[in-house]
């Protein structure tokens, strides 16, 4: 029997890969699920434990939050990177985690066939597809839901045909969950008009009427300390704002983008912990980078953001903008002071060494100690003195 590695996360597209593999193709089936932070222990073991009953050789559990977070994440910090201004890559980039894990399992069990659960229309099937052909040249990629066009609906009732247990009503919404976000799928978001239901968000708000601060630390960048306590690992730093931030609703949106097969689409998100995480973040840095550091950085960012939204980690370039974004947050350490409020929040200031904002060098529109009024008037003049120059030209042909 021929064996095939599905990428697996217990929801109703991958369960109906296993079932459809097993039973249509009489494949062996070895599911795999990597784990990028969305899945608490007891979570892990359900999913397990599905796996095996709808009949798989082996499963697997892969701990990629770390890694996930060291090789993508860190770098989505120190960019500020938010796609359209809005999203911040929550599903894009751990995808591409999920990709890479499944890769090396395949290797791991010399399988000629490897799945994956994504439909014909999203961006999942391209990034998937393409680092399997990167990775595993010559492994045949099967994709049942893309193959035969499947529905929602239709994989819902083939699963109940072949009597299978498991929380229809929860899966007519698409849920990803792992460390740096959310997405949320659901009829809502297959048109141009449309908000999910409170019902639909994985995260509730439980936090009404309520307030509170919150500071984050940063060392060279990245997250060191929460309200004055330290973690082992940015990453336990991250799931520990979400704990906070999460309860107050903030985070949730919907993203209208650009797919890479060239449809525009609609998801909705939460991500409470990244949305905070970059924008203190971005404070700090507007308070210790110089203008053009930040001018740099917002074009490099908007590129690596694009493509590894696109699927493209593996490009030599992501290598070298990695290493200007590293380089970058050199002088980013000190602390954001956060205000925290129910589906909102604000970035009260910071406090720094390196803040560039110092008043020993004057104050913005009340004085100046680094130069007198004299100096601005002689240099403003230098300053314009092209653009002078070139209406001087102008005025004079206009006499001709």
């Amino acid at each position: 029997m021929e064996k095939v590695v599905v990428g697996f996360s217990g929801g109703l597209d991958t369960t109906y890969c296993v079932k459809y593999l097993t039973l249509e193709k009489g494949l062996e089936v070895h599911s795999v699920i990597v784990n990028t932070g969305g899945f608490s222990d007891e979570e892990l073991k359900k999913v397990e434990a599905h796996a095996y009953a709808l009949g798989v050789k082996t499963h697997t559990t892969v701990n990629a939050v770390k890694g996930y977070y060291d090789s993508i994440i860190k770098y989505l910090i120190y960019g500020n990177v938010l796609k359209n201004n809005t999203y911040p890559l929550s599903v894009s980039a751990e995808r591409l985690s999920q990709a890479l894990h499944i890769a090396e399992h395949v290797k791991k069990l010399d399988a000629k066939l490897v799945a994956h659960g994504s439909t014909g229309a999203g961006n999942d099937q391209v990034r998937f597809d393409m680092i399997f052909n990167i990775m595993i040249p010559g492994v045949e990629i099967l994709t049942p839901i893309r193959d035969l066009q499947l529905s929602r609906e239709a994989e819902i009732t083939y699963l109940k045909e072949k009597g299978v247990e498991m929380n229809f009503e929860k899966a007519a919404y698409s849920i990803n969950k792992g460390l740096w976000g959310t997405s949320v799928g659901g009829k809502e978001t297959l048109n141009s008009k449309g908000m999910l239901p409170e019902s639909a968000w994985p995260t509730q708000m439980t936090k009404e009427g309520a307030s509170e601060e919150m500071v984050i630390g940063f060392a060279h960048g990245e997250i060191n300390k929460v309200n004055g306590q330290s973690f082992a690992h940015p990453t336990e730093a991250i799931q520990y704002i979400q704990s906070i931030a999460g309860a107050y609703g903030i985070g949730r949106d919907i993203h209208v983008g650009d797919t890479i097969i060239g449809i525009k689409g609609r998801v909705g998100f939460e991500a409470a912990a990244p949305m905070v995480i970059l924008k203190a973040h971005h404070a700090l840095e507007k308070h210790v980078l110089t203008k053009w550091q930040l001018s740099w950085k917002d074009q490099l960012a908007q590129f690596y953001g694009n493509w590894l939204h696109e699927g493209q980690i593996m490009d030599p370039v992501m290598r070298d903008i990695e290493a200007f974004l590293e380089h970058s947050q050199e002088n980013v350490t000190g602390k954001v002071f956060v205000q925290l409020m129910p589906y909102r929040f604000q970035v009260i200031g910071i406090e720094s060494s390196y803040d560039l904002m110092n008043s020993k060098f004057g104050k913005y529109g009340e004085m100046n100690a680094g130069f007198t009024g004299n100096d601005v008037r002689g240099f403003s003049k230098i300053f314009g003195n092209q653009t002078i120059i070139w209406n001087a030209v102008q005025n004079e042909n206009k006499k001709d």
